[in-house]
């Protein structure tokens, strides 16, 4: 079972977001906070697998309560969702090691797979977001393809190659599996190549994969 935290001071959000939650047996909300700092305090009193969060929120908005999470609970997945797609918020959320960024005017699908991924230990970007991303890539590809590959020069061939399939989307489980590595194995070479690459998160060493060419 994958336990949520939402948070959301809309309640008609909130309940909208719960019953499309609720059609995935799998998926069960745990607890609700109304604004940024009682997430961050039921985060760490119930400990769920993910903690879904709207980016505007009172006395402690979205971003800020994703890198309180992230700081005092790492094991907690980050979902931020919001109907503002502005390109500051996404590099905000990615940068406070969010896992997942959604669009609430996005596909109800799109939000149930993103909880499941970041549950998984993968990424989730809604397709509008991983656009922007994409796009904000293309421009001056170059000099951060250089830097990308100078980065990734200094891992080993075995480190480069989970990079790719972590870059891909895939979990620390479907990783271990594609090589025939123990998983505890796999969340290792993640952690090094985290530290190796200097990035935060999941999302932000997929982005130096993708420029590195390590991955279309």
């Amino acid at each position: 079972m994958i336990k949520v935290l939402l948070a959301d001071d809309e309640a008609m959000i909130r309940a909208g977001v719960r019953a499309i939650l609720a059609t995935d047996p799998e998926i069960e909300v745990i607890a609700e906070a109304a604004d940024g700092h009682a997430a961050v305090e039921l985060t760490l009193a119930h400990r769920p697998d993910v903690a879904l969060l709207d980016i505007r929120m009172p006395r402690l908005d979205g971003l800020a309560a994703a890198a309180e999470i992230r700081r005092a609970a790492p094991d907690v997945g980050v979902v931020m969702l919001t109907t503002f797609g502005e390109d500051e918020y996404i590099a905000r959320a990615l940068g406070e090691g969010a896992g997942g960024f959604l669009l609430k005017s996005g596909d109800p699908r799109e939000l149930i797979a993103g909880v499941r991924a970041v549950a998984d230990g993968a990424a989730y970007l809604s397709p509008r977001v991983a656009h922007r991303v994409i796009t904000q890539l293309s421009g001056g590809r170059m000099r951060r393809a250089v830097d990308a590959r100078a980065k990734t020069d200094g891992l080993t061939p075995r480190e480069r190659e989970v990079l790719a399939l972590l870059g891909s989307g895939l979990s620390n489980a479907q990783i271990a599996n594609r090589l025939h590595l123990v998983e505890g194995t796999v969340k290792a070479y993640v952690s090094a190549i985290l530290a190796r690459l200097g990035v935060g998160n999941r999302v932000q060493a997929a982005i130096v994969a993708y420029e590195a060419g390590l991955i279309g």
